[in-house]
């Protein structure tokens, strides 16, 4: 009586080591300023969505004055803020990507992240320019529609990202195989 055995054709996959490593107390310190800067954008941004909808719920004087109070003493803080929230958020990311098992485009979840990150970034530009055109007190509806739904459009990608970051869905990314000629 004979037995098949099949012989292995690959090497057994050894864990994936980031392309270089840092000191864990570094890591964790990247890690929290991720994190937070994360929370901070996103804080940033219900603010703003906040706001913008309570100038749309306003009529006549009202909604002026709240957009007005938004172009004036908000725009440009919020604009630094959410940058430097965005930008920290952003290099941080690269950096645990680079630091990391997860990588930069080893595993979809990060990707989607990177990409949602950088969507978000350009949202924010979009959503302030407008802002200032409300100021004015001749919004246009379509100016107040495009405005409510960068942010919350904007809102929802970076809650998503958040969610991403929890669960880790989707797996690896798969590298493409040589073509056989």
């Amino acid at each position: 009586m004979t037995t098949l055995s099949t012989a292995r054709t690959t090497s057994p996959q050894r864990p994936h080591r980031a392309r270089w490593t840092i000191p864990a107390r570094l890591r964790k310190s990247i890690l929290v300023t991720h994190v937070v800067s994360a929370g901070a954008w996103i804080g940033i941004d219900v603010l703003s969505v906040v706001l913008v909808a309570i100038g749309w719920v306003r009529a006549g004087a009202d909604r002026t004055a709240v957009y007005r109070a938004l172009a004036d003493f908000f725009v440009v803080p919020l604009l630094l803020s959410a940058l430097i929230a965005g930008t920290t958020c952003l290099i941080t990311g690269v950096l645990l990507g680079l630091a990391t098992k997860w990588g930069l485009v080893r595993f979809w979840w990060v990707a989607v992240k990177l990409v949602l990150n950088v969507v978000a970034c350009a949202m924010m530009l979009a959503f302030l320019g407008p802002i200032t055109e409300l100021a004015t007190g001749e919004q246009p509806l379509q100016d107040i529609w495009f405005v409510s739904f960068l942010g919350a459009t904007a809102l929802a990608l970076l809650s998503f990202a958040t969610g991403l970051s929890v669960f880790k869905p989707w797996g690896r990314v798969r590298k493409s195989q040589p073509h056989e000629m």
